[in-house]
């Protein structure tokens, strides 16, 4: 199984916790010619920046690593580069770069330096934001709100598709016996991964 497979049907197991613009994305990245990937470059700065809002989004626990441990932080800008359309590439960068913005507007550094309370209340805000923007639809808030519904999937996906999401924060059975769609969980037990 090729990694495009693999990703296809850990987007279908999580179902609606990707939204239908990442499915539909991932499913037609077979056919994305080779002159629309890498259309956006991303610094070392804004890769820790993903790797924070990532960690914000899923963090560690005392059951699992988080985002960061799982490694999400690389996966978001090569699934933007390697998966999306230019044009998707380059509202997802522009996101990013106003929301770092914003940041070093408000807080004088790096979202990466800031403390994680005022992390969580920039992410809620931009959640808020974007949630606004599906009734309010403000062209100049488009890409904001196309950044935060993107990374906060693309965490989804790279966290369940990686080995500390499949094995850690999900029951895992490394051969499993046949399949039982109704078979019981047991009271706070987490779901299956296989």
């Amino acid at each position: 199984m090729d990694r495009r497979e693999a990703l296809r049907s850990v987007a279908i197991l999580l179902g609606t916790a990707i939204s239908a613009g990442t499915t539909d994305i991932l499913f037609s990245s077979y056919t994305l010619p080779e002159s629309e990937k890498n259309a956006v470059n991303f610094s070392a700065e804004q890769i820790r920046t993903l790797t924070e809002i990532a960690d914000v989004i899923i963090p560690t626990t005392k059951s699992s690593g988080g985002a960061k441990a799982a490694g999400v932080g690389k996966f978001i800008p090569m699934m933007v580069n390697d998966c999306y359309p230019a044009k998707q590439q380059q509202s997802f960068y522009k996101g990013l770069t106003e929301f770092e913005a914003r940041t070093k507007k408000q807080y004088g550094k790096s979202f990466a330096l800031i403390p994680l309370a005022e992390r969580k209340k920039m992410l809620n805000a931009l959640r808020q934001e974007t949630l606004d923007q599906k009734t309010n639809k403000l062209p100049e808030r488009a890409d904001i709100a196309y950044f935060f519904t993107t990374v906060r999937d693309l965490t989804s996906l790279g966290y369940f598709s990686s080995e500390i999401g499949c094995t850690k924060a999900r029951e895992y059975v490394q051969i499993p016996g046949s399949y039982d769609g109704a078979y019981p969980l047991k009271p706070g037990q987490k779901s299956w991964a296989t």
